[in-house]
């Protein structure tokens, strides 16, 4: 019954974005097949099965810790808060450590191999958003998670939060020309995450948030110009099957040449 319903949220999914991208193109051009759609779709089918297992392993042996030394007092406190401002709270507190996870995969040579594999989409769309290396979502997303759940915040609060970054993320990689206007500056949109995956000098370690702008704002690292970006991808030597995606960060060579995050005299594109 779960993966009948998964299957139901994917073509709806699928009927919701596509149409969209053809009637809203950012790069009109691009195909709907487009290059590795086939590699992405493995990704959007079988990757949600070692994440969940690794975020349920992860979360739940961290928080056997962490009820131990967080007093009671501060769950009762934020869930007599109302909903609604819990779960404005929930995704400020999550979309801070995902930010911050993020960031930490630019800055790690090991972690970046991992993350590379997100950067290596040359052709923004959907679908894209789902090629992400299990150990990277599973770091990621506890970073995210945890915090939340340490300080109590009720089931529907995290639940919304859950629901708007899955829409965001999906929105954000599309290949669509949405504006956002001058809301562009509070909540991430398809213009502020393009320019997180151009491979652009300029836009090298930017716009790390998955939700708020407003982290990137307060810390240095927001990028965000009125054109588009006109390249997408990493110079990193990032094999094209899924398979072998799973295998690069661990086989792939050390730092060096074009493998890594960028450095500062400029030789190597995230």
């Amino acid at each position: 019954m779960t993966e009948l319903l998964n299957l139901k949220a994917i073509l709806i999914v699928a009927l919701i974005f596509i149409p969209l991208e053809r009637l809203l193109p950012l790069h009109a051009g691009q195909k709907v097949l487009r290059k590795h759609w086939i590699n992405d779709v493995v990704y959007l089918l079988f990757n949600g099965i070692p994440i969940k297992l690794g975020l349920l392993v992860l979360i739940g042996s961290l928080m056997i810790g962490i009820r131990a030394v967080i007093p009671t007092e501060v769950e009762e406190y934020v869930q007599a808060q109302p909903i609604w401002l819990q779960a404005i709270e929930a995704i400020l507190v999550a979309d801070l450590g995902f930010y911050l996870a993020h960031r930490t995969f630019h800055a790690v040579p090991f972690l970046w191999k991992f993350h590379a594999i997100h950067h290596s989409i040359e052709e923004m769309d959907w679908l894209a958003a789902h090629r992400v290396h299990p150990v990277d979502q599973i770091l990621t997303m506890t970073a995210s998670l945890l915090p939340v759940l340490a300080l109590g915040f009720a089931g529907p609060a995290v639940a919304i939060y859950a629901i708007v970054y899955q829409a965001q993320s999906l929105l954000i990689h599309s290949n669509t020309r949405i504006g956002f206007g001058p809301l562009k500056w509070l909540l991430a949109s398809p213009q502020f995450h393009h320019w997180h995956h151009a491979n652009e000098r300029q836009a090298y370690d930017k716009n790390f948030a998955g939700q708020l702008p407003l982290w990137d704002a307060l810390l240095g690292t927001l990028h965000m110009p009125e054109r588009m970006p006109k390249a997408y991808g990493c110079d990193d030597p990032v094999p094209s099957l899924y398979h072998q995606q799973l295998a690069y960060p661990i086989r792939s060579p050390g730092r060096g040449g074009v493998s890594g995050p960028p450095q500062p005299s400029g030789d190597v594109r995230p």
